[in-house]
């Protein structure tokens, strides 16, 4: 089927939302459809291609068109939503597939006889993501009228009862979705991804126990917490894999680190290539994953970090939240301790520091996961709810 994927973003882009819109559309015309990816133009200079930026191979399926907006912010949204509409109504495509609310509401006042087939990707619902998201952030003045917010729960509710699928990231965001606009049908439950993982390698721990956290360093994504654990777990070295230069959570980190005194055992990386992330976490011999308390992280997060983590093989410790544990298991494919419990986090550090065969137990269970949680099991998934949309 012809699929149009829709993003206003700059494109590549150094964030999870990037990876994981590229991956699904490869996989997606890896197996055999046409994918057409409508983005923003990339701001480096020279551009960089996307391709090669995520580290994917050419697939004949894929095609990435950028839209060359312009002038400010409202204008260039304005210039990215015209380029979809005109798009989706000259007749070249199936389906439209999108995480933008803005343009599926759009689409959902068009006649279904005069436009392609509607599927609707939520991570969240949108008008509580957007009062929560400015306190996790530590951005209170940045929090949306209630004007905004009850325009944006209209028009969810509008794209609820018109898309012709809907897709969720996590079992506990449908049910959430389900009691607060009610039931309808072609509703799928499709979690994020991550590369097939190789073999993996051995880690001597000769040189002491290394525990690594992944992503970005938003107090709400608890990479604070993961440093207070570190300074209560002597001996355990800690590992950041990323940190964006231009932000102030790097400088927050890098203080906190100094206050804790904890700077000459833990190494941040700073932002990496994709492919130098799989390479950076390889080093470590526990992979963290300590999100703090929040409808987010307990409701509607799927982090590409956890399915990342899960094909590297390693000992992973995360927080106990219902999204984290329709993926883990505790004491099976990892260790979960209280979202936000640094001391948790510290003794669940320690105490698979002390036994190798804990760390080797969770890490083999943890890759024996990992062919679930592909980027082509993803697409195998969405194919579904693209054709069942499509038939209607």
């Amino acid at each position: 089927m012809n699929i149009l994927s829709f993003a206003d973003t700059r494109f590549p882009i150094e964030r999870a939302n990037g990876v994981q819109t590229i991956h699904t559309c490869h996989a997606l015309a890896e197996r055999g459809h046409t994918v057409t990816l409508l983005v923003r133009p990339d701001t480096a200079t020279p551009p960089r291609d996307p391709l090669e930026f995520y580290g994917l191979p050419r697939t004949p399926g894929l095609c990435v068109d950028t839209v060359p907006a312009v002038g400010v912010a409202p204008l260039r949204r304005a210039q990215m939503l015209w380029a979809a509409l005109r798009r989706a109504l000259a007749g070249h495509d199936d389906v439209i597939y999108t995480r933008d609310l803005g343009l599926a509401a759009l689409l959902a006042r068009i006649p279904t006889a005069r436009r392609p087939r509607l599927v609707y990707e939520s991570h969240g619902i949108s008008s509580i993501v957007a009062a929560e998201l400015p306190r996790l952030l530590g951005q209170p003045a940045l929090a949306p009228s209630a004007a905004k917010v009850r325009r944006l729960d209209r028009r969810e509710a509008l794209v609820w009862r018109a898309a012709d699928a809907w897709i969720t990231i996590t079992q506990a965001l449908a049910d959430d979705l389900v009691e607060r606009y009610g039931t309808r049908p072609r509703l799928h439950v499709v979690a994020d991804g991550a590369r097939a993982g190789g073999p993996v390698a051995p880690r001597s721990a000769s040189n002491g126990i290394i525990a690594a956290y992944s992503g970005h360093l938003y107090p709400w994504k608890g990479v604070d917490v993961f440093l207070h654990a570190l300074a209560k777990a002597d001996g355990i070295r800690g590992l950041i894999v990323g940190g964006h230069p231009g932000e102030s959570d790097l400088a927050r980190v890098r203080a906190l680190l100094t206050a804790l005194r904890v700077g000459d055992r833990v190494t941040i990386t700073g932002l990496l290539p994709p492919a130098d992330v799989a390479r950076a976490l390889g080093e470590a011999d526990i992979l963290v994953l300590p999100n703090t308390p929040s409808t987010i992280s307990e409701r509607y997060t799927s982090p590409l970090k956890l399915f990342e983590y899960l094909a590297h093989g390693r000992a992973i410790v995360a927080s106990d939240l219902a999204a984290i544990r329709e993926v883990l298991t505790h004491n099976h494919t990892a260790l979960l301790v209280p979202p936000g419990d640094d001391r948790a986090l510290a003794a669940a550090l320690s105490a698979l520091a002390r036994d190798a065969g804990l760390r080797g137990r969770l890490g083999g269970a943890a890759l024996a996961l990992a062919p679930t949680y592909t980027w082509e099991r993803r697409a195998e998934r969405l194919e579904q709810a693209l054709t069942e949309a499509v038939a209607t």
